[in-house]
């Protein structure tokens, strides 16, 4: 018993101060994001911006949409046009589309109805907009994304000036239940922090569905949308194709906003399964190393077996990342006001971690899918 014992602590020990490691690594890569993205602020905008084309796959009215796409219409460049695709024109968001065309007349937008069905239908439409896309520079975002005035500008600016294949961007998110509330929290404490990480440890193929911004020849260098219409992670699988053969991807300086709305505990749960056996089938090796990014488990070990030392060194470093990733980083206020909650979310993930295991099966958009090995997509039968 005595020797069980022994080796469970020398095993908290060890893990716990991994998980401190990383901790210290997600508070440095915060400041070196903040610091990059004042330094990217003061520089010279390019003599000259490409035209850019908007692709917005959309399906259904979400939550804040109509503010979203407005903030693409007020953009602060040159030439850019806006291509929204539904699969139907019965689609509930085509009279916002509608609408904020006539308000806009001013700016090329336009609403189209993609017939190209592909497992991920998000990816269909996509393959249909490209079609009728005029722009030598591709900006794809999710319908819920709400930008500032600047943001084509920013993109093109780190696309053209760092020489990227791919210029992506974190996000915060607001929400109006508590469930909503606690994911938001958790973007902006976890998941978004584990981007920013990822270009500081030598991580090329990352890119987030908030925003992917590349070059319209490097998309057809990498086959196009096409090679990606089976797979869930669209856009981790597309940004995959991009950096390995056209550069690295780049984390712009704009933060950009989505809205979660009013999701139940349930939603909240299911959202979050997905993401994680989706990240389980894309890249199984960082999967199982998840665990050590979740602080919070090995402080509760740490303390179950009295290493207080590390317990609460672990706890004040945990917090610190959230404050300085979340608030410092992300600006998002929630990160400062819920910084202590930061360990309980970790205990969130820990058990969605465990739970990915149990299963290959997720629910997206109304539908259950299986995944493969890869993350390739299989439809269920209702």
């Amino acid at each position: 018993m005595t020797i069980a014992v022994n080796l469970l602590t020398i095993a908290v020990y060890i893990l716990g101060f991994l998980a401190l490691a990383y901790q210290i690594v997600a508070i440095l890569a915060a400041l070196f994001y903040r610091l990059e993205s004042r330094l990217v602020r003061a520089r010279p905008e390019p003599a000259s911006l490409p035209a850019i084309s908007i692709l917005k796959p959309v399906r259904g009215l979400d939550s804040g949409f109509e503010h979203a796409i407005a903030s693409h219409a007020t953009q602060d460049y040159p030439e850019f046009e806006i291509l929204f695709g539904v699969h139907s024109f019965d689609d509930p968001a085509v009279p916002a589309i509608r609408a904020l065309i006539t308000a806009h007349p001013g700016v090329s937008i336009r609403l189209l109805e993609c017939k190209t069905a592909t497992p991920n239908g998000k990816v269909g439409v996509l393959i249909d907009l490209l079609k009728e896309a005029r722009h030598p520079v591709l900006v794809v975002n999710d319908s819920d994304i709400s930008v500032p005035p600047d943001y084509l500008r920013r993109l093109a600016a780190r696309l053209i000036m760092d020489k990227a294949g791919l210029v992506t961007c974190p996000y915060r998110a607001t929400a109006r239940s508590v469930p909503g509330v606690w994911e938001a929290f958790g973007i902006v404490v976890d998941f978004v922090p584990s981007t920013l990480v990822a270009p500081l440890v030598g991580v090329r193929e990352f890119g987030l569905g908030s925003t992917l911004c590349f070059r319209r020849d490097d998309l057809a260098r990498a086959g196009g949308f096409e090679p990606v219409a089976g797979f869930i992670a669209d856009d981790y699988q597309l940004a995959k194709r991009i950096t390995s053969l056209c550069g690295r991807a780049v984390i712009s300086e704009v933060v950009v906003q989505t809205d979660l709305s009013r999701p139940s505990w349930l939603n909240v749960w299911k959202h979050q399964l997905r993401w994680a056996r989706t990240i389980r089938a894309s890249r199984g090796g960082g999967f199982l190393g998840l665990p050590l990014t979740h602080a919070g488990v090995w402080i509760a070990l740490a303390f179950a077996c009295g290493l207080w030392s590390l317990a609460f060194t672990l706890l004040a470093a945990r917090l610190a990342m959230a404050i300085v990733c979340g608030f410092f980083a992300l600006e998002s206020l929630l990160a400062l006001l819920l910084s202590p909650l930061a360990p309980l979310w970790d205990l969130w993930a820990f058990a969605v971690w465990l739970s990915a295991f149990t299963g290959h099966t997720v629910e997206w958009r109304g539908q259950r899918f299986r995944l493969s090995k890869n993350g390739a997509l299989e439809r269920l039968n209702p």
